[in-house]
């Protein structure tokens, strides 16, 4: 969390993308019977089978989803092989890429990037207490960021006009969550089943600028408009530098320069929850509804309390900022991404110009979780029930970082030990399509599944589009079905 706040959001959109290994909601599986981890997107779910994850090995897989990529952001770099040092890439402040083709890929709204991470220890499931029970232990993080295009017009173009922008933004938190869920089937067509969660905070992070209005006056760029940073990190304090306040020679004042962490551990305690029911029809005196299955889930309710909380406000004064030339100058010269992120780092930290709070730090502050709903349609084909269509509508609730996505699939089950689909997804950010094999003979569970198909890629392998997702997991799986009819009988 560190490394993010010093980086801000620009670095942040930059950098997510190299992730670590996690685990993830698979959307594309929602719909596949034989899937372990169902009851993770709607509780109500149970298995046609008890499991145990390979600690770890469960559940892996990289998420990752936005509007912006690091496409938007690396060009190839039109002095390659023309000016000593020059690197194969550049950033779009490289002065040799002008600003039409720099912003072409830019949203004119908000641009968001976010990353869940998701990193299994445990998770079982069971039959038993007349119905389906899973426990599962796991670190979970997000980081979004959100950055308006009017933003990275100001630092590309910096013209003799005024620039004003809203809903600039970095938000990264970190928990540990102990989960016990259950489900049952209350009457022969309605299961229900809910999760309760125990959560015990790491850290959080918010920093957001908003109202920020830029104008040329003389050779200089004067700023104003509201930024303010609050974290909730154990052994975290604000990195501050004196700075001569411009308009009063003389007189100093301290900024926020970074963050510093001395120690790490649990840092807060909350609550969550996961609601969700299947209802199938039966007996419809419209006999083509025979067979539909509704799901409806709400995951995710709750909040962490968070302690330790230091606070830093811009002073809401207009200040002086001398703009993002020198990361330009650096560009010219050949400079490593490292020294270009650092640089942009920098003159995130001077464009926030926040101060620390002292009278509004200390104690602790509690923050939501960002509940989940999703609500599916299954429908089976009549004449061939190894075959299903399914529609899943997913709304994430996050104020800046919330996304839909609406998905179509066909999933198809040719033995009882094999299933899987293909689907096709509009979402917030882009259209993609996703697909899941689910391979579950007497004794184990594989899975391999994305919900976004990787597009093309840079150098290293990193893909240039910002929504990515891949899954495979490994289980170990006891008892059948002849077990789980009776678990299911009130």
């Amino acid at each position: 969390m560190k490394s993010l706040f010093n980086k801000y959001t620009l670095t942040v959109a930059l950098t997510a993308v190299v992730g670590s290994v996690m685990a993830q909601d698979l959307n594309s599986a929602y719909f596949t019977d034989g899937y372990s981890y169902r009851h993770d997107m709607n509780p109500a779910y149970d298995n046609e089978y008890n499991y145990i994850a390979i600690p770890v090995l469960g559940n892996l897989g990289m998420q990752l989803r936005g509007s912006l990529g690091v496409g938007d952001i690396f060009f190839s770099n039109p002095d390659y092989g023309k000016k000593p040092g020059a690197k194969k890439t550049a950033s779009f402040l490289h002065p040799s890429i002008s600003a039409d083709e720099a912003l072409s890929g830019l949203d004119k709204g908000g641009n968001n990037m976010l990353l869940n991470v998701d990193i299994p220890i445990f998770s079982m499931g069971f039959g038993g207490f007349k119905g389906y029970n899973t426990i599962e232990l796991r670190e979970r993080s997000f980081v979004g960021a959100s950055i308006p295009y009017d933003f990275f017009e100001f630092a590309k173009e910096m013209k003799n006009k005024d620039y004003t922008f809203d809903d600039l933004g970095m938000r990264a938190w970190s928990y540990m969550e102990l989960g016990f869920g259950h489900s049952r089937r209350i009457y022969d067509n309605l299961r229900v089943g809910a999760k309760v969660k125990l959560l015990f905070g790491i850290g959080y992070a918010d920093v957001s600028m908003s109202n920020v209005h830029a104008s040329l006056e003389g050779d200089h760029w004067v700023l104003d408009g509201k930024a303010r940073a609050e974290v909730n990190m154990k052994g975290a304090k604000f990195k501050e530098k004196v700075e001569e306040y411009k308009s009063t020679p003389g007189k100093y004042y301290k900024r926020v320069d970074g963050l510093d962490v001395d120690g790490t551990g649990l840092n807060g305690f909350g609550l969550g929850l996961d609601l969700g029911a299947v209802y199938e029809f039966k007996d419809c005196s419209l006999s083509g509804l025979n067979g539909l299955k509704a799901s409806l889930a709400l995951t995710d309710l709750g909040f962490i309390n968070y302690g330790n909380k230091i606070v830093a406000e811009s002073s809401g004064k207009t200040f002086e900022f001398d703009g993002f030339n020198n990361v330009a100058v650096k560009e010219e010269s050949g400079a490593t991404i490292e020294d270009k992120t650092d640089e942009v780092s920098d003159k995130l930290a001077d464009f926030a110009n926040l101060e620390t709070k002292p009278e509004e730090s200390g104690g602790s502050s509690s923050h939501g979780l960002g509940a989940t709903l999703r609500f599916g349609l299954e429908y089976p084909i009549p004449s061939y029930n190894k075959l299903k269509f399914g529609f899943l509508y997913t709304h994430r609730y996050s104020d800046l970082y919330a996304w839909s996505e609406g998905r179509l699939s066909a999933n198809y089950a040719p033995a009882k030990w094999l299933d899987g689909g293909i689907n096709l997804g509009f979402s917030s950010f882009s259209t993609e399509m996703g697909w899941i094999i689910n391979v579950h003979p007497k004794g184990l569970n594989f899975f391999v599944g994305m919900d976004y198909m990787i597009g093309k890629t840079g150098k290293s392998m990193i893909p240039l589009d910002s929504n990515v997702g891949f899954n495979v997991g490994i289980n170990i799986t006891f008892n059948g079905k002849k077990d789980k009819r009776k678990l299911e009988t009130l």
